[in-house]
């Protein structure tokens, strides 16, 4: 007699991971876009004939809508559904990525990174609403855990694999390759993924254990009020001053200038640049676990982890700025290994500070608040070491030792200042590193 109700438990099972599966490779496309151009540096600047801070403003057109979008994605996805916001969103990344790959001008080009930033901006909040849906509460942190490192593959193909694709291909039909896949993506979504079990018939699934979604009982507040009272709390800012901050050197450096420093400098390939590049990747698939096991375990706080991750990326830069030229190839990958720690894997215990500081009525809130400030940092730096850069030194659209030693400067200030706001914020009650996004 438990047959059906067994038959039907198998299915959701098995039907769930498709779905985590579709969500997963969606992900992947968001870190992807993120941290493309540090490997077409060199076609982005002859296919547009552009300077540094024109390169920069081109690479950060994804920033801006990426961290304007932080509030209102969680609206969206409540008012259209979580496949419908993920389906039409996912449309708008593939059309931008296309269009930037055909794109005849400049001014094309931004509007195809600015669609891209819009498209995946929006997909991260409803990925999570389905699988809290589709699985339990002991199991969604191992979800996330693996979805996240399923986003540092994504990172880990804008490396070596693109710097490939690219001489293979072009940067051109690379890029349009990656809208047709983003493109099927969306079909995926829309024709496979169910916002529910009870979508598919298969409501018994979680009924033994109950999904995350459950409600709690508490009641939620308006998200204007639950913004004002983010504002309002002071030690929220010195957590926003350093998302801010390693934000800006993750996404300025490893996101872009990273890549003409390692091919002008020391005079690697495109493929050789990769491999080192993709270093920040795997720094941040074996960081973010390794920090969290540290924070809760080891320290049982999140400040002294705070503390520690940014004066090792404080030093990380003096090391940078006193020897720009003198670094081994082998010793570049390891810092580029340390970089993905403790630039990117750390941001999981940023966000469990920023959950922390506020009643669990509007950690969203405060979570979406935070999330803006290193996309904002991202947005701000790309541009600005690009026009330092320029105004520094170069010789036939290459960068001297110097002007890479001076913009460098500008990411020490930055290591800098972001070690002085860890010690201004408040340590918070424990909860688990593996339920923060």
């Amino acid at each position: 007699m438990n047959a059906p109700e067994n038959d039907e438990q198998r299915t959701g099972l098995s039907y769930r991971w498709v779905i985590f599966l579709i969500l997963a490779m969606g992900y992947a496309i968001v870190y992807f876009h993120r941290v493309a151009p540090a490997v077409v540096v060199p076609e982005l600047t002859r296919s547009f004939r552009i300077k540094g801070v024109a390169l920069g403003v081109l690479a950060s057109a994804y920033f801006y809508p990426y961290a304007l979008m932080q509030l209102p994605s969680g609206l969206l996805s409540d008012s259209l559904g979580p496949r419908k916001t993920v389906t039409a969103f996912t449309l708008i990344a593939a059309a931008g990525a296309i269009l930037f790959g055909i794109s005849p001008t400049f001014f094309t080009a931004i509007l195809g990174r600015i669609m891209v930033g819009l498209g995946v901006s929006v997909l991260f909040i409803p990925t999570l609403k389905i699988l809290a849906n589709w699985f339990e509460v002991e199991k969604f942190a191992i979800v996330t855990g693996i979805l996240m490192a399923i986003g540092g593959l994504g990172w880990l193909f804008a490396a070596t694999p693109l710097a490939l694709l690219t001489l293979w291909l072009g940067w051109r039909v690379t890029f349009i390759i990656i809208g047709l896949v983003s493109l099927v993506l969306a079909l995926l979504t829309y024709l496979i993924v169910r916002d529910h079990p009870a979508e598919l018939g298969v409501s018994g699934i979680l009924k033994a254990e109950g999904t995350t979604s459950s409600s709690s009982g508490e009641q939620k507040l308006p998200l204007l009020q639950g913004v004002k009272m983010v504002l309002s709390e002071k030690k929220f800012w010195p957590l926003a001053v350093w998302f801010f901050c390693t934000g800006g050197i993750l996404f300025g450096f490893g996101g872009l200038w990273a890549g003409p420093y390692l091919m002008q400098v020391y005079n690697l390939s495109k493929a050789q640049t990769g491999n080192i590049l993709m270093m920040i990747a795997v720094g941040m698939i074996v960081g973010s676990p390794m920090l969290g096991l540290l924070s809760e375990k080891v320290f049982h706080g999140r400040k002294l982890v705070l503390l520690i991750s940014s004066s090792t990326l404080t030093g990380i830069w003096v090391l940078f700025v006193l020897l720009v030229d003198g670094l081994s190839v082998f010793f570049l990958y390891g810092l580029f290994f340390l970089l993905g720690i403790f630039a990117s894997g750390i941001v999981v215990i940023g966000f469990a500070a920023a959950k922390e500081l506020f009643p669990a009525q509007i950690a969203g809130t405060s979570t979406g608040m935070v999330n803006l400030f290193p996309f904002a940092g991202g947005a701000l730096f790309q541009p600005v070491i690009g026009l330092v850069l320029d105004y520094s030194g170069k010789l036939d659209n290459i960068y001297s030792i110097e002007a890479y030693r001076i913009s460098f400067v500008g990411f020490l200030l930055a290591a800098i200042l972001a070690l002085i706001s860890v010690l201004f914020m408040r340590e918070t009650p424990l909860v688990k590193t593996g339920e923060i996004s």
